[in-house]
């Protein structure tokens, strides 16, 4: 296996086992599920998006799609509307209240993430730490890249 692949497999797998699996954005009030919260993710409150759209990134039907967003509409999280271009196709808006849901939102399972480091022995969570520090550090590295490279398009417009 390729180390592209080696890491992506390795990051998904931590992605799902470490990811929350519901949430509470406060004590007491109603939990939302994992996968609203991915299509809480998914949204955006100024530019719709196409329940087809969503579907087809969810590998979900368009009626299964639709139910979903029908609780997240009831919820107020999310409205849809028929788009004004073509009246067939329906648009899916973020709420602001699902905004600050989304936003609030871990990705991760604190819990969850705890135990996994517990489970490892003191050298494997070293290297394991070790690790994970090189590949933020390479990621930042990446970003900044990135931003040079759009700041050179720009004729450094950003300066």
């Amino acid at each position: 296996m390729a180390k592209v692949d080696v890491v992506m497999h390795t990051l998904a797998r931590l992605g799902d086992a470490l990811a929350i699996r519901s949430w509470a954005p406060a004590p007491g009030g109603d939990r939302i599920t994992d996968h609203q919260l991915r299509l809480l993710r998914l949204l955006d409150d100024s530019d719709p998006v196409m329940v087809g759209e969503l579907a087809d990134h969810l590998g979900v039907t368009a009626s299964t799609m639709s139910l979903n967003l029908k609780r997240l509409e009831a919820s107020g999280l999310a409205e849809r509307s028929r788009d004004p271009a073509d009246r067939r196709v329906m648009n899916v808006l973020l709420t602001a209240k699902g905004r600050a849901i989304r936003d609030s939102a871990p990705l991760f399972d604190a819990a969850r993430v705890d135990a996994l480091l517990m489970s490892l022995r003191p050298d494997e969570l070293e290297r394991a730490l070790a690790g994970l520090s090189v590949l933020a550090e390479a990621a930042s590295r990446l970003d900044a890249d990135h931003l040079r490279y759009v700041d050179s398009l720009a004729g450094g417009a950003s300066r």
